[in-house]
């Protein structure tokens, strides 16, 4: 008998024993990431170095391969030559900050709301799928895996009772955490878009977190983590389907979250200290030109130019040339120069994202690939 996917919620118990002792370890974590970010004095240094390391790693989970380098440099300047993959990184991050803002003022993640994340992101009005045949295959065997629901009615109705089961609480007396994964594996199942899903579901994770008020900020990032579990996140997810086994899909995402908290704690850690270690070195050797301002200017990304210097600290073009030089010398940052620009490198920041995009290999082909004849 072939599947056909449910409106929520869920007609099972979900909350087994073994879910509840995992949703305890991953709330722990959480809460203490909650803690680490909020000594962090800036909260954009974490939203744009954060969101564009998880712009990366998301892409790459759909194959779609950058560098931190031309990544950061894109950002940078904007009118030289762009990949198109970095180019799809930065409407990621785009994409991720307007979800934010959205979410973050109304306390509310809505159809209106995810409409806007998916046209930020594919740079286009298309909305819902409205003609059949998508299907998900195998990109190994191009072997059919999975048909999501084809009619558009049908995906117009579940995405409307997904926006439900999101936003009313009494719809399901579930564990936030256990209902962020119930609704990630319904928005992948629905698969509402043309394209884009896969990151999408992914944004709304985050979101899902800042509205339940488990994180203030979107910084739980689990696509490194999904990398990592590539062929696990897919076979948990159809394992739903065909087997309704839940349990295995909630574990899996409950470990995404300990384990992604995890990572990000050190990291966010690892922030903190290295932007005391400026702030006091520079304090010392160079205390006419310290200010928070210019901290922050150093950290909110690792690259920086003249042009961000003069909007941050207010001072005329030939001030901030001369503070970067000093900075220079100093070691604090790194000047390169391509064409007729400079930039400069804070180098230990962007170590520790380097570091952490190392850790795990990206794979060199996506196991599920979207197919629509329509």
């Amino acid at each position: 008998m072939a599947f056909v996917l449910t409106p929520l919620p869920p007609k099972v118990d979900l909350e087994t024993r073994v879910v509840l002792r995992k949703v305890a370890a991953a709330h722990r974590y959480l809460a203490e990431l909650k803690g680490v970010a909020a000594t962090i004095p800036n909260e954009s240094i974490l939203i744009n170095t954060l969101a564009l390391q998880e712009a990366k790693d998301s892409s790459a989970v759909e194959n779609i391969i950058t560098t931190h380098d031309d990544l950061f440099r894109a950002e940078l300047f904007t009118d030289t030559s762009t990949s198109p993959a970095t180019k799809e990184v930065q409407r990621y991050a785009s994409a991720l900050k307007k979800g934010f803002a959205l979410v973050r003022q109304q306390k509310l993640l809505t159809l209106r709301h995810i409409i806007a994340i998916q046209q930020e992101l594919e740079q286009n009005n298309t909305g819902f799928r409205r003609l059949p045949g998508t299907t998900l295959r195998n990109g190994e065997t191009g072997e059919v895996v999975y048909t999501p629901p084809q009619e558009a009615d049908q995906i117009a109705s579940l995405m409307t009772n997904l926006e439900a089961f999101i936003n009313d609480d009494t719809l399901f007396d579930a564990d936030p955490l256990v209902k962020m994964a119930v609704v990630h594996y319904q928005f992948e199942s629905i698969h509402p878009f043309c394209d884009g899903n896969g990151r999408i579901g992914r944004i709304i994770n985050m979101l899902y977190l800042v509205q339940k008020d488990l994180l203030h900020l979107p910084i739980l990032y689990m696509s490194r983590y999904i990398i990592q579990h590539k062929s696990g996140y897919y076979e948990r997810l159809q394992a739903v389907r065909d087997q309704q086994d839940w349990e295995g899909w909630l574990l899996y995402m409950l470990d995404g979250v300990e384990q992604t908290a995890r990572q990000t704690i050190v990291l966010v850690e690892a922030i903190r200290e290295l932007m005391l270690h400026y702030k006091h070195t520079l304090r010392q050797r160079l205390p006419k030109l310290y200010s928070q301002n210019l901290l922050n200017n150093l950290f909110q990304h690792p690259y920086t130019k003249i042009d961000f210097l003069m909007a941050d600290l207010h001072v005329t073009r030939l001030t901030a040339t001369r503070y970067l030089d000093l900075l220079t010398e100093q070691g604090f940052v790194h000047k390169q120069k391509i064409g007729r620009n400079n930039y400069y490198i804070n180098q230990a920041l962007m170590k520790l994202f380097v570091d952490v995009g190392n850790s795990q290999p990206d794979g060199p082909t996506p196991l599920i690939q979207t197919t629509s004849h329509s």
